[in-house]
């Protein structure tokens, strides 16, 4: 005949979470929740703004809920100026720009990161200098260098520009990803027969893909936003999708509800964008957190 036994419990243990480990995780899921309404309510008021009567989007006491739906709006925002124009000009700057600054910046991420040489750690620290210097303080500099080389208000030069401050910002991301790749998995390719580039394409570029496209994505997105070079260094003629926006600001005031709306067509690429590539972003954006 089989007994059963019963588990001998400690003298004090309990079973499931304690009520101290259950109040801290409600307040972290609070913290969560005011973090989350925080960064979201402003887009939730684009969109409320964007669908609403114009005449509601002005009223002294806006209601927080839509209190009617309307496109309007966003044929006032096609009709106030042409759209497609600045949003293909903003499109081609920022895929340049990703694309330039990732070949590039991958090259510079993987001699910083393999390879000893003299001047690596001032390198380092010059990419870190470089993205502290504020924008603002280098725009006269960059329009009289422009100026000169023939390259103010032309795309070309304002893809140059960008490059400037997005290109250390993917050399220092990049260089933190590569780290976490253990130097052994290429020694161990080369071992068997691969040569130190057949062993980066097959060993390290799959790694190193997640990475790469959550830095492009976060290069992407602050070359579409950036509204200060565009401003200061494009014509009306050649403005970007940032630049565009501010035709509804005109003498007679501000037309509130289709600039929403603009902003609202204008979001739309980085939402797409974002929605094809969030598994690996979010693969991404974990891999380079263990070590730099």
């Amino acid at each position: 005949m089989s007994t059963l036994t019963t588990p001998v419990r400690a003298p004090g243990a309990t079973s499931g979470p304690t009520p101290l480990r259950r109040k801290s995780k409600a307040g972290w899921n609070l913290l969560g929740l005011l973090v989350f309404v925080t960064a979201g309510f402003p887009v939730y008021w684009m969109l409320n703004t964007a669908f609403k009567p114009a005449k509601d989007a002005i009223d002294p006491d806006p209601s927080v809920l839509p209190t009617g739906l309307t496109l309007s709006n966003f044929s006032r925002a096609l009709d106030i100026a042409d759209f497609w124009g600045p949003v293909g000009r903003s499109l081609v700057v920022s895929l340049a720009v990703v694309l330039i600054g990732m070949v590039v910046g991958l090259l510079a991420a993987l001699a910083i990161s393999r390879f000893a040489f003299r001047g690596r750690k001032i390198v380092i620290v010059g990419i870190l200098a470089v993205q502290m210097v504020p924008l603002v303080a280098m725009i006269i500099p960059v329009f009289l260098l422009l100026n000169d080389l023939g390259q103010y208000d032309r795309l070309t030069g304002l893809i140059i520009t960008y490059l400037t401050f997005i290109l250390p910002f993917t050399v220092w991301t990049l260089r933190g990803f590569i780290v976490n790749i253990p130097k052994e998995l290429e020694e161990a390719a080369m071992v068997d027969g691969c040569s130190r580039t057949s062993a980066f394409i097959r060993v390290v570029f799959p790694l190193l893909a997640p990475g790469m496209v959550a830095t492009s994505v976060y290069g992407f997105i602050q070359a579409w936003n950036e509204y200060l070079y565009a401003l200061m260094l494009l014509s009306q003629k050649n403005q970007t999708a940032t630049v565009w926006l501010g035709n509804f600001t005109t003498k007679h005031g501000t037309e509130y509800a289709p600039m929403m709306a603009g902003s609202t067509m204008m979001a739309v690429p980085i939402v797409v964008l974002f929605l094809l590539v969030q598994r690996k972003m979010a693969a991404g954006l974990t891999a380079g957190a263990v070590k730099g």
